[in-house]
């Protein structure tokens, strides 16, 4: 009989939240098949029995292609498997699942998607930003740094003074990013936030304006940028740059696994 893929959001990087539906798909899978942006705390909780491979871009070996990863995931199926197909956010955005389910549809290949938090709600949750605050913004636009022509933010002409950017994986291009947004009309003395490692123990968070934006070091992946005037820092955490305390998310951590409802939820599977 032939198997099934799931193309699993795994959310933005803290396991609990992992939808339920993700969870117990990747409690029962045969093979999990992640990308190399997927956090170390999800890895953990992937089940002992299942195959987990790492078919990042960024990965040691040298970078397998999306067509290899499309071959990998029909073989798979054909060979009676139960296939997650893991990343980071949410599948639909920005990670490639349309050119995935063209090929399973191709091959004739039964597949499912699990939609996960996008890591823009994750990362705008952790820095505390509405990014549809009523008072500053009422349109948001999703873009990604990761283009061969850039973010596209050229085609952004007299910008709405309402509008808030989420810029995803801006890497080391923090220098480029600035004279790209100001290109655009946006000022630089508006304020903008680099999260880095989103909701993980790992996780930090600076607050600058665009015309500074040059000055911080590139944020370690995976990192997003949101820009606009929602991006201001609030009263009383007026700091340039907050790292947010290991020792105190470890505790969070620790208390969570406490929890009477996550030990229902064991490593071994769930109902």
């Amino acid at each position: 009989m032939p198997g099934k893929v799931y193309l699993v959001g795994a959310g933005p990087g803290d396991p609990e939240l992992l939808t339920r539906k993700a969870w117990r798909v990747l409690q029962t899978a045969d093979v999990v098949l992640h990308d190399d942006l997927v956090s170390e705390e999800i890895l953990r909780v992937l089940p002992l029995a299942a195959q987990v491979v790492n078919v990042g871009k960024r990965c040691g070996a040298k970078g397998i292609s999306q067509i290899e990863i499309n071959a990998l995931m029909v073989s798979l199926a054909r060979q009676g498997k139960l296939v997650a197909r893991l990343k980071n956010g949410d599948p639909l955005l920005f990670g490639r699942a349309g050119e995935e389910m063209d090929a399973l549809r191709q091959a004739e290949i039964e597949f499912e998607v699990v939609p996960g938090v996008t890591s823009a709600l994750g990362a705008a949750a952790s820095a505390r930003i509405s990014l549809t605050d009523r008072r500053h913004a009422s349109r948001v636009v999703f873009v990604t740094a990761h283009r061969a022509a850039g973010t596209g933010l050229t085609n952004e002409r007299h910008v709405a003074a309402d509008t808030t950017y989420v810029i995803y994986m801006p890497g080391n291009r923090n220098a480029e990013l600035a004279e790209e947004l100001q290109a655009a009309g946006i000022g630089a003395e508006i304020p903008c936030v680099v999260i880095s490692r989103a909701t993980t123990k790992d996780e930090t968070i600076f607050r600058t304006t665009v015309g500074k934006l040059a000055q911080l070091p590139g944020a370690v992946a995976p990192s997003l940028l949101v820009v606009g005037s929602v991006a201001g820092v609030p009263i009383g955490e007026e700091t340039e740059n907050e790292v947010l305390s290991k020792e105190f998310r470890s505790q969070i951590l620790s208390l969570a696994m406490e929890h009477p409802i996550h030990n229902s939820y064991g490593r071994g599977g769930v109902e």
